[in-house]
Order: structure tokens, then sequence, then C-alpha cells
């Protein structure tokens, strides 16, 4: 009885430590994006759509931060980690619609190139999503019990 008591406490101890670590960080890329969104504010006026865009980016990704912390020491974490940056990715090229942008603002059609930008941002996703599918295979090569035939 006592050891299922002492069993029941560390868990539960685990538990509120990652859901503690989970609010921290969210909260911690909140506030980030919080402080730059006053700096994009200027951007917002003249981009229409801008802030709508940025807010559904932050937000998802925060969700998918916590998720990730809640589901630390296990294989979904390596699963929301690769979503994450799979993510990243679609967002990105959905967002800026191939690479190319055009504004127009008082009369001037304004077209900027940012093809260089979007491949860059891609690549370093898919680093990211490479580093998580490794992970997720050490991780199952970690808990493999072997066995003797």
């Amino acid at each position: 009885m006592v050891d299922a008591n002492k069993d029941f406490k560390k868990r539960l101890q685990k538990i509120t430590f990652k859901a503690l670590k989970a609010t921290l960080k969210g909260v911690f890329f909140y506030a980030i994006y919080f402080v730059l969104s006053m700096f994009l504010a200027p951007i917002s006026e003249i981009v229409p759509g801008f802030q709508r865009m940025v807010e559904t980016f932050v937000m998802v990704y925060i969700f998918l931060i916590i998720v990730g912390e809640l589901t630390s020491g296990t294989i979904f974490q390596h699963f929301l980690n690769a979503a994450k940056a799979l993510f990243v990715i679609l967002y990105l090229i959905l967002s800026f619609k191939g690479g190319i942008m055009g504004i127009t603002f008082q009369n001037i059609n304004l077209i900027v190139d940012l093809r260089l930008f979007l491949i860059i941002a891609m690549l370093l996703s898919l680093l990211g999503f490479a580093k998580s599918i490794l992970q997720a295979i050490n991780f199952l090569n970690e808990k493999t019990e072997y066995s003797h035939i």
C-alpha cells in the first residue's frame, strides 16, 4: 500500500512538473509574440490580413509546443515535433503564396520575391523534421528489449 502511494505521488509530481514546464514555455513564446507584435503593427496596416496570419501561426505553434511538452518522454513528443516542423513548412508555403507577393499601395504595385527566404526557412524546417524523425527512431531503439532466440 505504501509503495502504491509513493508511486502515485511520484507520477503526480511528474505530471505537475510537465504541466508547469509546458505552461511556462507557452507563456514565454506568447510574451515573445506580444513584444514582436508591437514592432509588426505598422506592417499590418499596409498588408491586409497580416496580423491574422501571424496570430494563427502563433496560436497553432504554441499549442504544439504545449502538447509536445505534456507528452515528453513518449514517442508522441517526437511525432509532435515532426508535425511542428511540417506545419511551419506548409504554413510558410500557404501564407507566402509560393514566395512571390504583390502589394498594391496608393496606385503603386509592389512585387516582392521572397523565394530565397522561403527556401532557407523550408530547409531549416526540414532539418528539424529529420532531427525529430531520427530522435523517434533512437527513442524506439532505446525502448526495444533484446530477446535471446
